[in-house]
């Protein structure tokens, strides 16, 4: 069963994990939504479905053909992320009175530990780097068919309101859980709502702070996303030199774009004294990966100009 990485530290009674994973979670839209559904094992091997079976009208008598849905099967592994987090004991001892230094060096490893995963979540390629899991372009680019990757134009061009509308409807099967962007592209989709006369839709989340929807669908923004992207001929090729970014549309579920996490997901582990000097270290680490079930459940706007 998939589960949320919040609903998961609710669990267990370690404080410093909840602590720990409530600083993930909240510098993190795709961390507050994305569920990861716990593997045994290295790795989660599934089939995704590519062409549904066909379905024909008949005559009383007539012979029935049989067809049968295709499938491709993939292999997502797991894959190890984390760091230790050192705090010098005379430190610790002799200023913790102005602020708990354990705690602060910590949480500083754990925005780390956001950071890079929101930017493995996008630019994650386990062929370029064995060591992390592919990430959002990576699938949309090599795994779904090319309806899911839609082009704002040839080498790029402004945003306007219909191609978001476009990339939504990319996504089949229920509308798209969030669009994920970054703060140029928010900014660009704030205008032209403004511009035509209508006011972006506002909520709070859980900790306060203000989030936008677009047509029900919640906006993420994800700071790693480029404004440096190069599109020749529809199709993205390079992050660098560029002046493009990319909008991506995905739903979340067992059955769409899910993490996936081993037994336990994150775990903080005191690590204790340490031999060659005189401090405590804390190790933070998670092996997670993610898997598309399905083809349709994500898609991306490439060539999006400022």
């Amino acid at each position: 069963m998939a589960l949320g990485l919040t609903e998961a530290s609710k669990l267990s009674n370690d404080i410093l994990l909840q602590g720990v994973v409530e600083t993930i979670v909240k510098d993190s839209p795709v961390l507050q939504y994305m569920p990861f559904i716990e593997i045994t094992g290295n790795g989660l091997t599934y089939n995704r479905e590519n062409v549904l079976p066909d379905i024909d009208f008949y005559d009383v008598g007539d012979t029935w053909n049989e067809s049968t849905p295709t499938f491709t099967q993939v292999t997502a592994n797991l894959k190890i992320m984390g760091g230790d987090a050192d705090v010098d004991n005379f430190l610790k001892a002799t200023r913790s009175n102005i602020q708990d230094l354990e705690a602060a060096v910590i949480e500083l490893k754990a925005k780390a530990l956001t950071n890079k995963f929101e930017d493995t979540f996008i630019y994650g390629d386990s062929s370029i780097n064995t060591k992390q899991f592919d990430g959002l372009r990576k699938i949309i680019d090599t795994e779904t068919p090319g309806s899911q990757v839609i082009a704002a134009g040839a080498s790029g061009a402004s945003l306007t309101l219909a191609m978001l509308d476009e990339l939504i409807d990319a996504v089949k099967g229920g509308k798209p859980d969030m669009l994920l962007m970054n703060r140029r592209s928010r900014r660009k989709i704030n205008a032209l709502v403004r511009a035509s006369g209508g006011m972006m839709e506002t909520d709070r989340d859980k900790w306060g702070n203000f989030i936008q929807y677009w047509d029900g669908i919640l906006i993420g923004v994800n700071d790693w996303i480029l404004d440096t992207h190069v599109v020749e001929d529809s199709v993205e090729t390079a992050t660098t030199g560029g002046d493009c970014s990319v909008i991506y549309a995905v739903q979340f579920g067992e059955g769409a774009l899910c993490g996936l996490t081993s037994p336990g997901h994150l775990t903080v582990e005191p690590v204790g004294s340490l031999e060659t000097k005189d401090a405590t270290r804390t190790r933070i680490k998670w092996y997670c990966s993610m898997a598309l079930f399905s083809n349709i459940k994500a898609a991306a706007l490439i060539g999006v100009q400022n």
